[in-house]
């Protein structure tokens, strides 16, 4: 749904919701010192970011708390431009999850706030995302596919599956699911068997894991449905090419924030009682401009690359097929590896790689140029997502390859780190999402659920 590109309080001021004055500061950069003047106008919830983290956490907003205004600030001028259109539109079942917690560095131990649960949330909110996002596809004609898939193994690689199947029977299930209905069922078949499903498969493959609850989904449409709730709603509302430039703490000892925003050269600023920051890239720097120097927040980011496939050695492929992952040094592993996923109109692709790129200055993350830039695919990436894929697939051509787009993953750990849990945090009255990457698109209700039913403070339940 693409919003007309105005200032929020402009937005605020034509919907007839609502009777605020604009008020006009001088823009400034988010470390200044705090700015002594008091905006006009308060908001119950900002949501920073209209990914579908922060579109499914608005709408559970607007949901829980009709009475209480709800506003979503997007620097882009719709919905879901960096990370959340820029995937596998895969819904995960959460089988690949398990093994968030690998092995965290020294310094992100010391950082005040992370959540390590014993049970990794990733798994967690995959699991619960997983249906959630099923029954929201069901009830809004959102565009889905259940495909199931094959995470294919050569003989020295059966033990990860072995290890995926064991933990998968051994899942214990929800309160909201009935007790004798399979949280997450699995199935080990023969390399034989998985070549009766995918004929075009590797004679090297010695065995695979079925994983019937995978599936697919239009993400664009998801994000649709939530904007179109958002915007019905009572207290709802959305404002696209709306940057956050500045926050501080609000005098008034409330635990409240000034926020400014820039929409096209015009500043406007609010008084937020609760900030949630779903900012994906930009997260970190948010939360990081509120931090003293020794408790800032490392920031790390993975480019990776898709190829869409015109060619031979895909014959009839139904399902997703996913290599197992590569592992470092026993510790874990930094991708999934460069997999086959479809689209709904049967489209072949494969990826993401893994190119770790050097995080922005301050200055270069508020320049949406700088990230435009790091979205343009490559030809230089294609060799190498062609011999990984050839691995399982080997008829696949690298003739038939060519780019097709580009996403980057915001990351808390680096090169050699292996995956790190999602991170949701609370300072105060603000809720910051960190690390939110795969499986961000299916964890996104899960999420969103978390936050407003488990972190808010609890003075927003009055």
């Amino acid at each position: 749904m693409q919003q007309g590109i105005r200032p929020l309080i402009a937005a605020l001021n034509s919907s007839g919701k609502y009777g605020f004055k604009v008020w006009h500061i001088t823009l400034s950069a988010r470390t200044n010192p705090t700015v002594d003047q008091s905006p006009e106008i308060t908001v119950d919830h900002l949501v920073v970011g209209a990914g579908v983290v922060g579109l499914a956490t608005a709408q559970r907003l607007c949901e829980r708390f009709p009475a209480k205004s709800t506003y979503v600030v997007e620097r882009h001028g719709r919905a879901g431009e960096e990370t959340s259109s820029r995937n596998s539109e895969v819904i995960h079942s959460g089988i690949l999850c398990y093994f968030s917690l690998v092995r965290f560095p020294p310094t992100l131990k010391r950082i005040p706030g992370l959540y390590y649960p014993p049970n990794s949330l990733k798994t967690q909110l995959c699991i619960r995302g997983r249906d959630l996002i099923y029954e929201r596809c069901r009830t809004h004609d959102v565009p889905h596919r259940r495909t199931g898939k094959l995470v294919v193994a050569h003989a020295d690689q059966v033990p990860y599956i072995q290890n995926l199947h064991n933990k998968s029977k051994s899942l214990q299930g929800p309160a909201y699911a009935p007790s004798n209905d399979p949280v997450l069922p699995t199935k080990l078949i023969s390399g034989d068997e998985a070549r009766d499903m995918e004929p075009s498969l590797s004679k090297e493959i010695f065995a695979a894991l079925w994983v019937p609850q995978t599936g697919i989904v239009d993400s664009h449409t998801l994000m649709e449905s939530l904007e179109k709730d958002i915007m019905e709603s009572e207290g709802g509302e959305l404002a696209y090419a709306t940057s956050v430039v500045r926050v501080d703490p609000a005098s008034n000892e409330d635990g409240s924030f000034v926020v400014q925003l820039l929409t096209e050269g015009q500043t406007d600023a609010i008084l937020a009682k609760t900030l949630i920051n779903t900012s994906g890239l930009s997260a970190p720097f948010i939360l990081n401009s509120l931090l003293p120097e020794d408790k800032r927040i490392p920031i790390w980011y993975a480019r990776g690359s898709y190829a869409s496939y015109r060619g031979p050695g895909v014959r009839g492929i139904k399902h997703l097929i996913y290599p197992c992952p590569d592992t470092k040094a026993g510790v874990g592993f930094a991708s999934l590896g460069t997999h086959l996923t479809l689209d709904l109109n049967g489209k072949i692709r494969f990826g993401p790689d893994l190119e770790w790129i050097s995080p922005p200055s301050e200055t270069e993350e508020e320049n949406v140029d700088f990230w435009r830039h790091h979205l343009v695919p490559s030809d230089e990436r294609i060799p190498e997502m062609h011999r990984a894929v050839t691995s399982y697939l080997p008829d696949v051509t690298l003739e038939g390859m060519s780019p097709d787009y580009v996403g980057i993953r915001p990351k808390l750990v680096g090169p050699g780190e292996g995956f790190q849990d999602f991170v949701i945090r609370r300072d105060g009255r603000m809720v910051t999402l960190l690390g939110i990457e795969s499986p961000g698109l299916t964890s996104s209700m899960a999420i969103a659920e978390h936050v407003v039913d488990r972190m808010l403070p609890l003075d927003n339940l009055m």
